[in-house]
């Protein structure tokens, strides 16, 4: 943790009589340790200055972080933004759900939130169209024995995600590389010249949503087609509201980029706590033999509590989701604190998912937590979703994605008479911001 932070900053320093994190390197202040090594980090920071503290998000600026249970109601607060998101990254979230507020969130969302219910995706066929392409991805796995799990699984969720537009398969190489592009705007600096991350990362943008705009035009003209981005288009078409093109248009490339890094990531630590814990697989096995087949409907998950508990446990204790940033429009009052109007928050949701005032035994991996549990699901047991307005509108749709995916996983390799195998260190090289996943080289056997 020391070689992540600045041996020359140590003073004692105070903003709006909170304390400022030391450790700060110019121009990206507390990122390498944010990067890097979070969950040490908010542990000392927490033991040394209290439960609200500032970190230097460098480029980003300083965001006031609150330790304190107290954070989920700003989550609510009709007078905390979403907006701040928008200008950390305009380029990618401009226009979208998740950096809006207020009617222009509601409206949106109202627009096509119907696609993405039970009942949307029932009627859409998406989990048909799901399980023979986690099938033989699976059974490519097993064939191949050993496999870098993350790139594995990144290159499933992308591999879903087009399927859901229809892509052809011949045209997805060229998706694949426009897509990895359109990530470099996550990190490019603000430099805007040939050749550069910022340059390529727009025109990948561009060139994406001309093709968004060609699907909304195709699935207008075929009406009765099924599918979620048809059934997208027609409840936007639908919507009492007028909205232009450009807000489906960027709310279908946010699900392009929600439902790919963040799922992708917890499959694969899914896979990971698989291969830990033999008395997981042991369990998970058990359930997809008895199940037999890989589940089609949302209705059909209430077959696989086991699946559902992996999917759910490992989401809390890894949280591809780490921090929230948001805007406090007028002064509030947190806890004993008076949070000034314009101030920057983290709302740190990594120490909430491990929390031992919110979670008995949270270090431990245990799906007993959710196959025992008597009591309805609360907010924050679904935190990487959302909470208040913003849920997340995918949830249902990632609830079928990574059951699924646990059940054919299941089935598949017992079939072979093969379990998963770790074979290397997931720590070394983790990262924790703007998203979270094990190390790129984790590699898993299955043998």
């Amino acid at each position: 943790m020391d070689m992540l932070l600045n041996p020359l900053d140590r003073r004692h320093r105070l903003r709006c009589d909170i304390p400022v994190v030391p450790g700060a390197f110019p121009l990206v202040g507390h990122l390498p340790a944010i990067v890097c090594d979070l969950p040490r980090l908010l542990r000392r920071a927490e033991r040394t200055l209290g439960s609200y503290f500032w970190l230097d998000f460098g480029p980003v600026g300083h965001q006031m972080t609150c330790m304190d249970p107290d954070a989920f109601a700003l989550l609510r607060h009709k007078d905390v933004s979403s907006a701040l998101i928008e200008e950390i990254a305009p380029e990618l979230l401009g226009g979208t759900l998740v950096a809006q507020d207020g009617r222009a969130h509601r409206q949106a969302r109202d627009a096509i939130k119907a696609a993405f219910l039970p009942k949307g995706l029932t009627e859409a066929g998406i989990g048909d169209l799901f399980a023979p392409v986690i099938r033989a991805r699976v059974q490519a796995w097993r064939d191949r024995g050993d496999v870098t799990i993350l790139r594995e699984t990144g290159d499933l969720t992308l591999k879903l995600i087009f399927s859901l537009m229809g892509i052809p398969a011949q045209d997805l190489p060229g998706w694949h590389r426009k897509y990895r592009q359109l990530l470099q705007l996550i990190v490019a600096p603000r430099i805007d010249l040939p050749g550069l991350p910022l340059r390529r990362g727009r025109a990948a943008r561009d060139w994406i949503d001309a093709q968004l705009r060609q699907f909304v035009r195709e699935a207008r003209a075929q009406a009765a087609r099924t599918g979620l981005i048809n059934d997208m288009v027609s409840a936007f078409d639908r919507s009492d509201d007028t909205l232009s093109d450009n807000v489906l248009v960027a709310n279908i490339r946010l699900l392009l980029l929600g439902g790919h890094e963040t799922t992708a990531s917890t499959m694969a630590w899914m896979v990971i706590e698989l291969a830990r814990q033999p008395g997981l697989w042991d369990a998970l096995v058990e359930e997809a033999q008895r199940v037999g087949t890989v589940p089609a409907r949302p209705a059909d998950l209430a077959q696989c509590p086991v699946a559902e508990a992996l999917f759910r446990e490992t989401l809390r204790v890894h949280p591809p989701t780490t921090l929230l940033l948001r805007r406090a429009l007028h002064e509030l009052q947190l806890g004993k604190r008076r949070i000034p109007a314009g101030t920057h928050l983290c709302i740190p949701l990594l120490h909430f998912s491990t929390s031992a005032l919110l979670h008995e035994a949270p270090d431990q991996f245990r799906l007993a937590r959710w196959l025992q549990r008597a009591e309805p699901i609360r907010p924050v047991d679904t935190l990487q979703f959302g909470t208040g307005p913003h849920v997340c509108i995918g949830y249902h749709l990632a609830w079928l994605e990574l059951v699924q995916f646990g059940i054919a996983l299941a089935l598949t390799m017992h079939k072979a008479g093969v379990r998963p195998r770790l074979l290397s260190s997931v720590e070394k090289g983790r990262r924790y911001y703007p998203t979270a996943h094990p190390s790129m080289t984790t590699r898993i056997r299955f043998s």
